[in-house]
């Protein structure tokens, strides 16, 4: 049997996903809209589904917005800005209450469904123009959302890393934009993007629930219609020359944050992509990991050390915290434990442990109708069509040899540092 059994249907401008499951009292609605990172509409794309969320023609105030959202049983909207390889995506999600659970025979999906695309696309707007009061408020918050990430060390390292790494790269943009960006930013030209997103994003709706496959399409085209068009894809870059390189910064911070990049040149969908997942997961993925035995417990140098993947992308980030004087410690056993890896210096049992995880990673994840929709929009990122059952099986039939050939392809981008002030290096 299936692990999810997804139907996806082309309508008018966008494609409909629905997932009929019946582990969830609740439904789930998620639109999705995807676009090529650029560093002319990054910021404008970050704002935009913040402006859209806060009110709309029928709901003129967040506080009329949120009343509605308590009448439909305490139904929850939020929304989200992610960075998917070289793509920005816009995510809109309202979990609303099964009407089956209820008493009450009020078509809840339906009316979920009316107020997603009431906020879409009937935004509070006159004149070609967004709501100036809603555009100032919103532009405040994005500026706070951007500054916790210089003020969160951890992430902050992270994003540094990204950005060195990444040169010239789109995936070197971050995803909530730049600060600078911001002033410009005003309720006409912000409508004006809100248009041309509409018309050229790849556009997506997944619903998720005890649903009838026939009410959602038919209830879908009743409310959502766009123009066709042939959505913007882009290659994710591949750096094939790739130079280490070390860098380093000084703030006045008490704990240093390493964080090494490395090119997997492995993406989503690819043959050995199933072998990369165990081979993160047996380096820096868990903690049975090479990273967190050798690194944090023998050798006691992080407070923390993990690795993670960017599917999307070739990348693997490792990241750690350390104190500032075990700098070139830290980096040569974390050094080591890649070579043992490509060396296969790993027993059969740290890779079924490993598939254990993943396993169980994998269906946590699938506990929540949101981590469903995120497992299946990797398809619509990569254009692949990997179902979860052939994820699931390809992973567990990894062999030692095909994580060794994984670790060969692993190449040592950039080492950065954030260090103190008062540190020697």
């Amino acid at each position: 049997m299936a692990v999810i059994s997804e139907t996806i249907k082309d309508m008018k401008g966008y494609k409909l996903h629905i997932v009929k499951t019946e582990k969830f009292k609740t439904n789930t609605i998620v639109w999705k809209m995807k676009t090529p990172l650029t560093s002319e509409n990054v910021t404008k794309r970050a704002l935009l589904p913040y402006v859209l969320q806060s009110s709309s023609k029928a709901y003129p105030s967040t506080s009329k917005l949120r009343s509605y959202l308590d009448e439909l049983y305490g139904a929850n909207l939020y929304v989200d800005v992610s960075k998917k390889g070289e793509y920005q995506v816009l995510s809109f999600s309202l979990e609303i209450a099964n009407e089956k659970f209820l008493s009450d025979p009020e078509p809840l999906l339906k009316k979920g469904m009316e107020l997603i695309a009431e906020i879409l696309v009937n935004p509070l707007a006159e004149n070609e123009a967004f709501d100036r009061e809603t555009v100032e408020k919103e532009k405040r918050t994005l500026k706070q959302r951007i500054q916790a990430v210089y003020d969160d060390k951890m992430r902050y390292s992270n994003f540094r890393l990204v950005q060195e790494m990444c040169k010239g790269e789109p995936y070197a943009l971050h995803v909530n934009g730049e600060i600078d960006d911001i002033p410009a930013l005003n309720e006409q030209n912000l409508y004006e993007y809100y248009k041309q997103a509409f018309t050229e994003d790849e556009l997506d709706l997944f619903i998720i629930g005890d649903v009838n496959e026939d009410e959602v399409q038919s209830i879908a085209e009743g409310l959502l219609q766009f123009e066709e068009r042939t959505p913007k894809s882009l290659e994710a870059v591949k750096a094939d020359n790739v130079e280490e390189k070390t860098v380093k910064d000084k703030e006045d911070i008490k704990q240093g944050k390493l964080n090494i990049g490395y090119r997997t040149n492995i993406l989503y969908g690819d043959q050995d992509y199933y072998a990369l997942q165990v081979f993160n997961g047996i380096f820096g993925g868990f903690s049975h990991s090479k990273l967190f035995l050798n690194v944090r417990e023998k050798n006691s140098l992080a407070y923390y050390v993990a690795s993670r993947l960017e599917s999307h992308k070739g990348l693997m980030m490792v990241m750690s915290g350390i104190e500032f004087n075990n700098f070139d410690l830290a980096v040569k056993i974390i050094r080591e434990q890649m070579e043992a890896m490509k060396a296969g210096d790993f027993t059969e049992q740290e890779i079924e442990q490993t598939k254990a995880v993943i396993e169980n990673q994998m269906l946590e994840t699938l506990d929540t109708a949101r981590g469903m929709v995120e497992v299946l929009y990797h398809n619509v990122v990569s254009e692949q069509k990997v179902s979860l059952d052939d994820w699931l099986n390809g992973m567990s039939k990894t062999t030692k040899e095909e994580i060794v050939e994984v670790a060969k392809k692993v190449q040592l981008d950039t080492i950065y540092f954030l260090t103190g002030l008062g540190a020697d290096k």
